[in-house]
């Protein structure tokens, strides 16, 4: 097994590819990558035989930016008979294990790509899955280890009678089906862009360290904030927000206590004096060099600790439009000596956008 899935966003196959053909290459692991428009999914196959397991211990999906899931894949198993999928997926599972200790494993996801095209089949996923579990548990596989530890087996379809055959690395993979991590809308939430703000909290931080940075003693200002929905994401962890826009912002907020409304330019707001900000967010939409600028001015004159924002990317170009805005932002704090630790990542919740994560580090 030689190849890796890469599970996207529909419509970024061409980014997840130039992206993992860049780690890839970084690592000394060469190969090529298949992206075919709007599958949801991309292949990279590597020249040498087990580089892939190597790329897949090495490469954590949280590094990928494009990338949801990276799982190491058999060839394409077609034409499987309606009555009996589940001995070739097994068969193909007893090649693997000659190689790779599949007692270690955990679990199976049958999954499919996310695209409303491949929905359909996510039923059929579903329903096949019990089955399949069976049948590998009968070959003394899924076994229960610690949940950070082992392997995840996954059969993703294509077709209902075509699927991939392969495994991925927990201690490196992304821990939901699918590569998908599925929030409720909260009711009282202004605004649907509340999910970007909170799958990106959930994403970055563990729960100890989003208990210790998202609390009561810190100050957080949001730019762009009307109608609320980042601000209602803050404030709900116990943060004071200065929401700095001229629009006018959700009547709920106001009754927690915890924000001021600042009716400002986002590019001129500076904070107030005397008053330490631990977190600046930002979902405007504009220019994503413009707001990189911004992010580094406020990190740079020590007006904001962290930042969390969006970079929304224009049509064409945007794998070099990502790498350039965070080239330039990493080099603005390191033009000034300044210690950083930066993440970033296409969130399910996220659209024709990026969300960064950048800390200065005391």
């Amino acid at each position: 097994m030689n190849k890796i899935m890469l599970y996207c966003r529909q419509g970024f196959e061409k980014e997840a590819a130039a992206e993992i053909m860049d780690k890839a290459t970084e690592l000394g692991l060469l190969g090529f990558a298949r992206a075919q428009e709007n599958t949801a999914y991309v292949i990279f196959e590597c020249y040498q035989a087990g580089d892939a397991d190597e790329l897949a211990r090495r490469l954590p999906v949280s590094e990928l930016i494009f990338a949801r899931q990276l799982v190491v894949i058999s060839d394409l198993l077609q034409e499987l008979d309606p009555q009996d999928r589940i001995s070739p997926i097994v068969e193909t599972y007893q090649k693997i294990a000659k190689t790779l200790n599949l007692a270690q494993s955990v679990d199976v996801w049958v999954e499919s790509a996310d695209t409303n095209e491949a929905k359909s089949l996510l039923t059929f996923c579903r329903k096949f899955t019990v089955p399949l579990r069976q049948a590998l548990r009968k070959q003394g596989w899924l076994k229960a280890l610690a949940p950070k530890k082992g392997i995840q087996l996954h059969v993703v379809f294509v077709k209902n009678n075509a699927c991939y055959v392969g495994y991925s690395y927990r201690a490196s993979h992304n821990p939901h089906f699918m590569g998908i991590m599925r929030l409720q809308f909260p009711k009282d939430a202004p605004s649907r862009s509340t999910l970007k703000l909170e799958e990106a909290i959930l994403s970055f931080f563990t729960r100890a360290e989003e208990k210790a940075r998202f609390n009561d003693n810190q100050i957080g200002v949001d730019l762009g904030a009307c109608p609320g929905g980042w601000t209602y994401q803050l404030v709900k962890r116990g943060v004071f927000v200065y929401a700095v826009d001229h629009g006018k912002m959700a009547s709920s907020l106001f009754d927690t206590g915890r924000i001021e409304h600042c009716p400002e330019d986002g590019f001129k707001f500076q904070p107030p004096k005397r008053k330490k900000v631990q977190w600046l967010v930002c979902d405007m939409v504009e220019k994503p060099s413009r707001i990189a600028k911004l992010m580094g001015k406020w990190l740079l004159n020590g007006w904001t600790q962290e930042a969390i924002f969006n970079l929304k990317l224009p049509m064409k170009k945007r794998y070099q439009e990502v790498q350039s805005c965070l080239q330039m932002l990493g080099d603005m704090l390191s033009a000034e000596n300044k210690a950083f630790e930066m993440q970033a990542k296409q969130l399910y919740h996220d659209r024709e956008e990026i969300t960064v994560h950048v800390r200065v580090k005391a």
